[in-house]
């Protein structure tokens, strides 16, 4: 699995012109946008101990993390993470995990982070997402289990 995470101090993700999730951390704070991408190979235990990560990396203001600030999270499923462009300039999708597959593990890597205490608001799988934010910093960071 593979976690984009993005230090935010606004998102939100819109399907069809209605918007569906959305964080909004108070002034002065941060939030977590989260591209999550899921391969073949990824199962439950990955995506537990990817939400640890993403839950505990020290990216906050005064190397804190989300745990310690309460900060809330925004979860996207994004299966072009998995792109592999080393061979062409048209990207492979192979690895991307089917929807069967890739589904379940991006609801699971949600649940585990609510199960962390996390406030976790989701995108919609599967659909057309335009995601807005405001990448604070910038900062941004590439997580792998």
């Amino acid at each position: 699995m593979r976690a984009l995470i993005q230090r935010v101090t606004t998102a939100a993700v819109t399907v069809d012109g209605s918007e569906v999730a959305r964080i909004s951390p108070a002034p002065g704070e941060h939030g977590l946008l989260v591209l999550v991408g899921v391969t073949h190979d990824d199962d439950t235990a990955k995506a537990a101990t990817l939400a640890r990560k993403v839950w505990t990396m020290r990216i906050l203001e005064d190397e804190k993390s989300a745990s310690d600030l309460d900060a809330p999270v925004l979860v996207v499923s994004q299966f072009t993470l998995m792109a592999d462009t080393r061979r062409s300039r048209r990207p492979s999708w192979s690895a991307a995990a089917p929807r069967s597959v890739a589904e379940p593990l991006v609801e699971e890597f949600a649940s585990a982070l609510r199960d962390l205490g996390a406030h976790v608001e989701t995108g919609r799988f599967g659909a057309h997402m335009e995601v807005s934010l405001v990448n604070d910093g910038p900062v941004t960071l590439l997580v792998e289990v």
